[in-house]
């Protein structure tokens, strides 16, 4: 029996792309892309809507640990990269996992690893950028930051930040994927924001 080919419609989650891998093989479909509903590409082929299931999204993380350990930190960090058609790039990964095993992931230049291998380590490079070099300013009691890297950072950099601040809250906006870590009194959030604008700096600050 064929399988069908369509486009993937999914909320732009990580627990929703892994819910498009578990659509894909339960429903017998090839998806020849996966974008979210705001990307608005056309397409000749027809459309499914993909509904973020939690018990979905763990079928797929549980079978991921246990045929090949190493895959899943691969996909999640591949994830947040700015590599385009990401999501196509992962399931093409994960469906020759599940055809083959997963020996061919400890070959960098693989076909189907290799872009996902090459956008990790530009994502490695610039968090390592970042950690070091994001400027504060303090607003009332509070630091702040701006950032606006090619990657999306923050669910990345949320530990390095949050043990560095451990006592004193911050914020860090990331104009990039228009996002906002917040942080105090040992909690944190990640949320969506249109916009955010800074104080001037003062003038100790601006010398500096």
């Amino acid at each position: 029996m064929a399988w069908t080919e369509l486009c993937y419609e999914y909320d732009g989650s990580f627990n929703g792309l892994l819910c498009c891998i578990f659509d894909s093989y339960t429903r017998r479909e090839t998806p020849v892309s996966i974008r979210t509903a705001e990307q608005g590409q056309l397409s000749l082929e027809p459309v499914h809507t993909v509904e973020t299931v939690a018990s979905h999204a763990k079928r797929i993380t549980k079978s991921l640990q246990t045929r090949a350990p190493r895959a899943l930190p691969l996909i999640q960090k591949a994830y947040l990269t700015c590599l385009p058609d990401k999501e196509l790039y992962i399931y093409r990964l994960v469906q020759k996992l599940y055809r083959e095993g997963p020996s061919f992931l400890k070959n960098p230049t693989d076909p189907v690893v290799y872009p996902l291998h090459t956008a990790v380590r530009h994502l490695a490079g610039e968090l390592e950028k970042l950690r070091g070099f994001i400027r504060f300013s303090e607003f009332d009691g509070i630091y702040a930051a701006e950032i606006e890297p090619k990657n999306r950072v923050l669910p990345a950099l949320r530990s390095h930040f949050c043990s560095r601040f451990a006592d004193q809250p911050f914020l860090i906006y990331d104009r990039t994927p228009r996002e906002i870590l917040l942080y105090a009194n040992g909690r944190w959030k990640i949320s969506p924001l249109d916009s955010f604008t800074m104080a001037r700096p003062g003038k100790t600050e601006a010398a500096y």
